[in-house]
């Protein structure tokens, strides 16, 4: 639960999300989730290391897979962290008293979408290391980090606003996390069409649409094509209007629509 000072109200956002980055990394699911990460990142990284020692994968393709899940997974760490924030709170009781607080919903929202986003930051921090080992020798360890960082982030800011966007309005903790994986799953499921349904303009179209496809696909135009920064950077027009659009949703529904009772109308 969230201690607001009264002599603080422009800091009370910071205050928030600090108070919720403890609850999170101490005592809280952050290190058991960022230590999962590492070793589901340890293990990939050891397969495409021997696949690419048996020829099966080149190293750029090396690099690219294993950015592009750990993207994926450090993204989706921060969707179920949203989707606990508010449904979480007024499951357990503590949703009241926190209301109760000197302190504005909307700087609630920005609190909470911040604590969350801290699980990608930790993920990134932690892939550092493996993209280096991955990539090193080839000259993409920059472009590798610095894609990853770019798209990734803008991935967790669409997931986490979403988690948080359902969190508001579901009536239990456990719908709002059902339905964020079933979201999560809905927008990976063009990565699962046959071959021949990803090409044409149709295919294309689709890809382009769905952010996590339009990421993921220029993170690979990046890494393994070597294109430049700008020549694909139309794929990116999804991902960061996703991002931009869910999180002021996120922030103006947790402003207008945190209430003890889930749903809608309260």
């Amino acid at each position: 639960m969230v201690a607001i000072e009264p002599q603080q109200p422009r800091r009370a956002w910071a205050i928030v999300a600090g108070q919720e980055g403890r609850d999170l990394w101490i005592g809280g699911r952050g290190l058991p989730l960022a230590l999962a990460f590492s070793v589901l990142l340890s293990i990939l990284s050891y397969l495409v290391a021997t696949n690419r020692s048996l020829n099966f994968l080149e190293q750029h393709e090396s690099v690219n897979l294993t950015l592009q899940v750990a993207i994926a997974v450090g993204a989706m760490l921060t969707l179920l962290a949203a989707a606990d924030a508010i449904s979480g709170e007024r499951e357990r009781g503590t949703l009241e008293t926190l209301l109760l607080t000197p302190i504005r919903r909307v700087e609630l929202s920005v609190g909470k979408l911040l604590a969350a986003l801290s699980l990608w930051l930790a993920a990134y921090l932690i892939t550092i290391p493996y993209v280096w080992f991955l990539s090193r020798g080839v000259g993409i360890v920059g472009d590798a980090l610095a894609v990853g960082a770019l798209v990734g982030t803008l991935l967790a800011i669409f997931l986490a606003s979403l988690g948080l966007l359902v969190s508001v309005f579901a009536k239990s903790n456990r719908l709002s996390l059902s339905l964020s994986l079933l979201f999560l799953l809905a927008l990976f499921a063009p990565t699962q069409f046959p071959t021949s349904a990803q090409q044409g303009w149709a295919g294309e179209l689709l890809q382009r649409a769905y952010p996590l496809t339009a990421g993921e696909h220029y993170v690979g135009k990046i890494i393994v094509d070597r294109h430049s920064w700008t020549e694909d950077s139309s794929w990116l027009a999804s991902p960061l209007v996703a991002a931009v659009v869910f999180g002021v949703a996120a922030v103006i529904a947790g402003a207008r629509y945190i209430r003890l009772n889930g749903g809608p109308g309260g």
